[in-house]
């Protein structure tokens, strides 16, 4: 993705739509739409800053759009069958890699995955439907998968709130996938702190 036509896209959509906007993306992204959701975040923390965008609705719209998004993809999971899934790859987007993907990161690190998923490029967007195809109980669901949500969301509205000027300038013209690159630095930074953590102990 081109950062800058990606960055003046998605701007002009929250200047005009504002917290709608975000809650819109954020919700049609979790279901598996190509759209860069940390960057988006990262463009309306950002906005934040500058005083563009009302810190509270914005705040409430990403919550909001990500415990939507999940929590469709979890009600999805538990009406639709594996095999429904599978065979529907052409309509929505979810192709049987996904699913085995989605699922082998569910069976390795159970609920857990719900939370952490969320900064795993091409996982996130599939641990809701896993959960719901896995009949997983409605609360444990919403424990983790919310919760994780909201760690989710804050972070990376919080990178664009302190340092999205200055991230965009330096990758203007970068043609880059940038969500790939903001998860992929914040999931070895958590790597990093984890691995110290339990070697001190």
């Amino acid at each position: 993705m081109d950062i800058a036509l990606g960055g003046e896209t998605f701007s002009w959509w929250l200047l005009h739509f504002g917290s709608v906007a975000l809650f819109c993306f954020l919700m049609l992204g979790i279901l598996a739409l190509p759209i860069p959701e940390e960057t988006l975040m990262v463009i309306a923390g950002a906005m934040m800053h500058e005083g563009r965008l009302i810190i509270l609705w914005t705040i409430v719209a990403a919550y909001a759009g990500s415990m939507c998004g999940i929590s469709m993809s979890y009600l999805l999971g538990r009406t639709a069958s594996r095999f429904v899934l599978s065979k529907s790859s052409r309509w929505i987007g979810i192709k049987k890699k996904h699913l085995d993907k989605g699922h082998a990161w569910f069976e390795k690190y159970g609920t857990w995955t719900l939370f952490f998923g969320y900064f795993i490029p091409g996982v996130r967007h599939f641990t809701g439907i896993i959960a719901g195809v896995a009949k997983l109980e409605y609360k444990r669901f919403a424990i983790f998968a919310y919760s994780g949500a909201i760690v989710w969301a804050t972070v990376f509205l919080a990178i664009g709130y302190l340092f999205g000027a200055y991230f965009f300038t330096a990758l203007k013209n970068i043609e880059i996938d940038t969500d790939d690159i903001l998860s992929l630095l914040l999931l070895a930074a958590i790597c990093v702190l984890i691995f110290y953590t339990r070697k001190k102990k």
